[in-house]
């Protein structure tokens, strides 16, 4: 990246702070502040209007905040909600069961860890917020593409399926039946197949209105969750998952 486009993009980020500030500016005031021609100011907020993040007020000329910022921070709002509401429920969770406890979010083509907690019984662990993970070689993956329409779903997983191990699906009729499983059995199970070795258990969790808002998921290795064991964690991970949904407003089954 060139140093000019990092000075504009730098020049549009304090024209967003300018107006945060100010509530309203034209183009004279903005190029002023920002001690740039009324030509540039103008490229900046011609810019920045088509991306929504400021808008024309028509009778005055000036510009102020827009709608793409409200969008922007409302999605930011809701990761920190459920991160903050899920807290307390992952820590029971992975005390009930010792093992990890992540929540992730959809981003793009990918699962986004926005929160993990560690299991009593967890060594060296890895730290996974901020990370992302391939949704079709994990369980909060697969909890994931089954909140999604048909055609997103397509649109997710048509391509190469990167494959991570022999247990790795990459093939998307195959994925396909896994993930409409999670709304027969209401959770997602992975073994083997991002990691060797790894077991994943991860159910959804819903936002007030119904919607998948995101996954809560139990992961550890294959000796501790074994065959005979995944039921019951199951069972633990989809209760949580459950009372997360009901801290964001969610009442229904």
């Amino acid at each position: 990246m060139s140093e000019s486009t990092i000075q504009s993009v730098d020049r549009a980020l304090t024209v967003l702070r300018l107006l945060a500030r100010h509530g309203e500016l034209g183009v004279t005031e903005i190029a002023a502040k920002l001690k740039v021609h009324k030509s540039t100011a103008f490229r900046f907020v011609t810019t920045l209007e088509l991306h929504d993040l400021v808008e024309q007020h028509t009778e005055r000329g000036k510009y102020r905040l827009g709608v793409g910022v409200l969008q922007l921070a409302g999605a930011t709002t809701a990761k920190l909600d459920l991160v903050q509401r899920a807290r307390p429920v992952s820590q029971r969770l992975a005390e009930v069961v010792g093992e990890t406890v992540n929540i992730t979010i959809l981003s793009g083509h990918e699962a986004l860890y926005v929160d993990q907690v560690a299991g009593s019984a967890a060594l060296q662990l890895h730290n996974w917020v901020g990370q992302r993970i391939p949704l079709h070689a994990t369980s909060n993956g697969k909890v994931l593409l089954s909140s999604v329409s048909g055609a997103r779903f397509d649109e997710l997983t048509t391509g190469v399926l990167k494959r991570f191990t022999d247990k790795t699906i990459t093939e998307q009729f195959r994925l396909r039946a896994q993930v409409e499983e999670v709304h027969r059995k209401g959770y997602a199970l992975a073994v083997d197949e991002l990691e060797v070795g790894l077991t994943a258990v991860a159910a959804p969790i819903s936002g007030a209105d119904g919607v998948v808002v995101g996954s809560i998921s139990a992961s550890g290795p294959g000796f501790r969750i074994t065959p005979d064991r995944v039921p019951d964690v199951a069972a633990q991970v989809v209760a949580a998952a459950s009372e997360v949904s009901r801290r964001l407003g969610w009442h229904g089954h």
